[in-house]
């Protein structure tokens, strides 16, 4: 995908809700390989991320494009508390590495200035640069780098959390 693509971030809406059901299917199949989790029955992962982006009003899901089709989402939760927390975000394959994560996760950060945090696995290489590569470029020196327990899963290794704080956009 080249980098002149015209990336686009809006809310999701319930009309996309069929989407998102693709769009977070293949999510969860992308980060199975860090969580060992595999689908249950039915051949589908857990929804309850993605269905309190749809109904908790402390929350907000949205749909990525490129070029006018459908290549990510991002869920953003603790809309009404002191942290923002990016919760869910995930490119598509075939639209990495060309800047699309990167033009979106921006568009995403600052329509919510303010504190954020955002949690990733170690063992998942592209997303340690991608999310230290945000906070650098969002944040410059000012963020930091911790590990946390994954809540319920003592078997699995801490996640990183990053930190940093998104300046409010300033008037033309």
């Amino acid at each position: 995908m080249p980098h002149h693509t015209h990336v686009r971030v809006r809310l999701a809406t319930a009309d996309d809700r069929p989407l998102m059901d693709h769009l977070w299917l293949m999510f969860r199949h992308d980060m199975s390989e860090f969580s060992s989790v595999t689908p249950g029955p039915d051949g589908t992962f857990r929804t309850d991320r993605l269905e309190a982006a749809f109904t908790d009003t402390d929350r907000v899901p949205y749909l990525l494009t490129a070029d006018e089709r459908p290549v990510g989402l991002a869920f953003v939760r603790g809309l009404a508390g002191p942290v923002r927390i990016l919760n869910s975000f995930f490119v598509v394959r075939g639209a990495r590495g060309a800047g699309v994560g990167l033009r979106a996760v921006r568009d995403v950060l600052a329509r919510h200035p303010g504190p954020w945090e955002v949690a990733f696995q170690d063992d998942n290489t592209p997303a340690v640069r991608f999310w230290r590569r945000v906070a650098r470029e969002v944040a410059g020196d000012a963020w930091a780098e911790e590990h946390r327990p994954v809540p319920g899963r003592p078997e699995l290794p801490p996640d990183s959390w990053i930190a940093f704080h998104v300046p409010a956009a300033r008037p033309h």
